[in-house]
Order: structure tokens, then C-alpha cells, then sequence
């Protein structure tokens, strides 16, 4: 059944019956109830595809993620979920897209080939390609994250910066003055992911105010890295007390490194950090951490992108996100180790 015969059983032109589906043009309340009767009397649905290519839409965003031989988070994970669930409540399938080392193809195809209306970026560096390349294909997008030109793009991001600072001011009135930063791996870090510089900034900002001895150090993310870094740190500097990080992937090895020397979390070393709310909770002991809001993240970066696909002249907009520090049991006033 087509749309022809419902414009010959309503006694009207196939224009207008395009035109009472698509609400593109005003039908009369008479016309449009006639129409109606003939379609639920038929049982007709238009064709989806057909219609998305009328409106010249295909009603399908890309979530852009980190290569395919990169082991997602399990804050990334929930964030993927998050859009994906999110979409369809817009009615919007997603498509997901690795980019980066051998992927790049795969982007190139997914922004230039029509297939999508638009796109959400994971894991910005701040100097991004793919931003770059968007910006010239005029594809609307979203970034997850943003580069040091943040008003250019319409950006949803945490605040690294600020969340560590907040962090270290919580060890330093605990008593702690020698405090570690475990960040993301060195190759993000060479390559500008902006959390890692964003998070180290805070950090050296916030420990030169407090006048406490600063360690930085960068782990891969799984357990096993930030087992093997934590080792290495407590070997090296046998006076730490406190850890942050950003890297909650590595975040069970580091648990288990401190362990296996004998420690006890939250006595002899406190930890703290970014990490997803559900991931900190079920660590044990449970992580005092600012709970990375992966669910908002993803509502208000899919809400965006339907904004610019919908009016792209609008301007940019960006949003910030600050959540607060949630005590649970891995900090406590420092207590030396034999």
C-alpha cells in the first residue's frame, strides 16, 4: 500500500496526503481526519527509509568511539549504552564508528557518505583532526570533550581540571603531603587527550598551592598496568600516602598492589579520583571519588546534536560538568607504614 492509494480512497492529490504525514504544510482539520481514516483503515506505515530520504534525513547519528583494539572503560561503556538509549527514545538509531591508527577510513566513509545526520565524538584531543575534518564536511556534531579552541564546537565535558584540584585539597586536609597523580596512558597524554592535561594541570596547580611533594606518573588502562605503576611507585617512593587518578580501568590493580604490600586502603594509602559512580561503589573498599556522570553526559550530548541537526546556525553551545566528591572509605588521615 502506498500513498497513492490513500490520496485516491481520501478523494485528495498525493501532495496533500504527504503533507498531512509530514506536517511540512498545513491541512485542513477535516482533510487531515479524512486522511487518517484511510491510513488506520489500511494499516498503512510509511516506509521509513523512504521518508527519511524525502525529508533528506536518516534519522541515524554516529557515536564515534576510540579504536576497535582499544579496551573501552567502564565509564566509557555506560556512556555508550547512555547514547544509545537515549537515541532511541528520539527514535534515532546509532551507528558506532572506530577512529584513529587504522579506522580512519572507516570515519572518512561514515561522515562523507551520507549515512548519518549527524555525529558524537569520544575522547578529544586538543588539537583533534576529526574535528577538523567535520568542520569541513559541515556534518553537525558534538564532542565528548573539547580542543583549545572550546568555543568553535558544541561540546558536553567534565571538569578534570577542577576534580583532581578538589581532590588533592581533600588528602592535603586529611594530613597528606605526598600525594601521586595516576593518569591515562603516555600515549594519550603525547597525543593531547585533553583530560589527561586537564587533570594534570589541576593537580600541579592545586599541590604547588598546598605546598605538598607532587608525583605524576601515566599507566595503561587495565588492571595489570596500573598494578605494575603502583608497584613501582610504592618502591620508589616509599613516603606516598595518597593516590588520584583519572585511569579507573587500572583502578584494581592499583588496589591490589597496595595490598600486596601489606597496606591497608585508606589507612596506609588513601585513593581518590574520577570514576564512574557504579564502578567506584562496587570496588572494595568503595572509591572516594567524583562519580563521572556518564548517563548525563550522554542525555545532553545526544540532546545537543539533535539541536544542531535541527537549527545549525544556532550557536555553539557547551556544558561543563562539576559533580562532588563522594566520601566513601579509601581516604582517611594518613598513618605511617612500617
Amino acid at each position: 500500500m502506498d500513498i497513492g492509494e490513500i490520496a485516491r480512497r481520501s478523494g485528495v492529490a498525493r501532495s496533500t496526503v504527504s503533507y498531512a504525514i509530514s506536517g511540512k504544510r498545513p491541512v485542513s482539520q477535516q482533510t487531515r481526519q479524512r486522511i487518517q481514516a484511510v491510513i488506520d483503515e489500511l494499516g498503512y506505515r510509511p516506509n521509513a527509509v523512504a521518508k527519511a530520504l524525502k525529508e533528506g534525513r536518516t534519522r541515524t547519528i554516529a557515536l564515534v568511539i576510540p579504536p576497535a583494539n582499544t579496551r573501552l572503560t567502564d565509564h566509557q561503556l555506560t556512556f555508550v549504552a547512555s547514547v544509545v538509549n537515549t537515541a532511541a527514545k528520539a527514535d534515532l538509531d546509532v551507528l558506532l564508528s572506530p577512529s584513529g591508527d587504522e579506522h580512519d577510513r572507516s570515519f572518512e566513509r561514515v561522515i562523507t557518505g551520507r549515512r548519518v545526520d549527524g555525529a558524537i565524538l569520544m575522547e578529544i584531543r586538543l588539537t583533534d583532526h576529526r574535528v577538523t575534518r567535520l568542520q569541513q564536511t559541515g556534518l553537525p556534531f558534538v564532542t565528548i570533550g573539547r580542543t583549545n579552541t572550546p568555543d568553535t564546537t558544541t561540546w558536553v565535558d567534565i571538569d578534570y581540571d577542577t576534580l583532581i584540584s578538589r581532590c588533592v585539597h581533600h588528602l592535603a586536609d586529611l594530613g597528606h603531603q605526598h600525594i601521586a597523580l595516576i593518569d591515562r596512558s603516555p600515549h594519550l597524554a603525547t597525543t593531547g587527550y585533553g583530560p589527561s592535561h586537564r587533570a594534570h594541570t589541576g593537580f600541579t596547580r592545586t599541590t604547588t598551592q598546598r605546598g605538598i611533594t607532587p608525583i605524576h606518573t601515566h599507566t595503561h588502562d587495565n588492571p595489570n598496568s596500573g598494578h605494575t605503576t603502583t608497584t613501582q611507585l610504592l618502591h620508589t617512593h616509599p613516603h606516598l600516602t595518597a593516590i588520584t587518578t583519572i585511569n579507573e580501568a587500572a583502578l584494581p590493580g592499583i588496589y591490589h598492589a597496595i595490598t600486596q604490600t601489606g597496606r591497608t586502603i585508606g589507612t596506609h594509602i588513601s585513593i581518590t579520583g574520577v570514576a564512574a559512580q557504579h564502578w567506584a561503589e562496587n570496588l572494595h573498599p568503595p572509591l572516594t571519588a567524583a562519580d563521572a556522570p556518564a548517563d548525563e553526559l550522554a542525555t545532553n550530548a545526544v540532546n545537543l546534536l539533535i539541536n544542531r541537526i535541527t537549527n545549525p546556525t544556532t550557536p555553539h553551545q557547551h556544558l561543563l560538568l562539576t559533580p562532588p566528591i563522594s566520601l566513601r572509605a579509601t581516604t582517611g588521615p594518613p598513618h605511617p607504614f612500617p
